[in-house]
């Protein structure tokens, strides 16, 4: 089985070092500065017990691919690059190529099985970073991250069962799950944090606004009745698994949303994540001005290219209630 993976950042970097560390066969395909760097110096992957530098295989289109029989596609984008990835991948991969979801948010699986009839979700815990070109992060030891895997949207085979064990291999916790879009749902209202520490720093994510867009995320989902797993059942899969530690003397500074502003990226996965729910609000009539607010915020933030968690969190609140009026 090789791995073609797809995004070569926090998620897909650490897991490309990863697997090829355990002996699997990895191709990336990057753009840009990471893609620049990758190509001149390898991948650097910091972890709290290490510092590794791969030479890992990367290209900037599929079309530099020759895809066989036993390739996996992983795509590790952001969900605002998915439609441009799979337009790449559509116009020279084979199409019973296997397409697997490691990534937030729930958008992802539906429009890859617009062009591709074999897709997986990858339900993704994995504490990363990538903040500069060349070099991505890992702040979980022994154990990487946790990615669970399955058929979309549900079901289990072969594949996620081989898939899972490959992972395994490679330190993380993987298991072939039969009800992945139902884990995908419950890992979108975690996500909801994200946008609010982007906006009011990573101390702000576990209280009243993160509160706030999860009550509004579990309202939309109830109205559209969309299952998902429960904060018991979430707690229960984590358990005791991912234990972070400081990389190079210093904790995680902030979630995938977070890392995009800090980045000066022009774009983050706000919509996907803060924005899914306010798009599901809007479907079923149910108000979400909390997410619409932290969405609005975050996408100001990107497009003024400011730093990361400068806004209050009353003042956040203070336009929360003037939007509610």
């Amino acid at each position: 089985m090789r791995f073609v993976l797809v995004g070569l950042g926090g998620v897909g970097g650490v897991l490309a070092v990863r697997l090829q560390q355990a002996g699997h066969q990895v191709v990336g395909i990057a753009r840009g500065d990471q893609l620049a760097a990758v190509h001149a110096r390898g991948l650097r992957l910091q972890t709290p017990t290490e510092v590794v530098r791969a030479r890992v295989e990367v290209v900037a289109h599929p079309a530099e691919i020759s895809f066989g029989a036993d390739d996996v596609v992983v795509l590790a984008t952001k969900s605002q690059d998915t439609s441009g990835a799979l337009h790449a991948l559509a116009s020279v991969a084979p199409p019973e190529v296997p397409v697997l979801c490691a990534q937030n948010g729930v958008a992802n699986e539906p429009s890859a099985l617009r062009v591709f009839p074999r897709v997986y979700g990858v339900v993704v815990m994995c504490p990363t970073a990538f903040l500069e070109p060349g070099t991505v992060r890992a702040y979980s030891t022994p154990i990487t991250g946790l990615l669970d895997v399955g058929r979309y949207p549900a079901g289990e085979d072969d594949l996620s069962t081989a898939v899972a064990a490959a992972l395994a291999s490679a330190t993380y916790d993987s298991r072939s799950i039969s009800d992945v879009r139902r884990w995908k749902y419950a890992k979108l209202l975690t996500n909801l944090g994200n946008g609010v520490e982007a906006v009011c720093g990573p101390a702000s994510r576990n209280g009243p606004l993160t509160d706030l867009a999860r009550a509004e995320g579990a309202a939309v989902l109830k109205a559209a009745g969309i299952e998902h797993a429960s904060v018991e059942e979430d707690r229960s899969r984590r358990g005791d698994l991912l234990a972070l530690r400081p990389v190079d003397g210093e904790h995680r500074p902030g979630g995938s949303v977070w890392q995009s502003v800090a980045r000066r990226a022009d774009s983050t996965e706000v919509d996907y994540l803060n924005g899914e729910v306010v798009l599901l609000g809007r479907l079923h009539a149910v108000p979400t001005p909390v997410n619409a607010v932290i969405q609005r915020l975050v996408t100001e933030l990107a497009r003024s290219s400011s730093a990361p968690g400068w806004i209050g969190v009353e003042e956040v609140l203070g336009q929360i209630a003037s939007a509610t009026g």
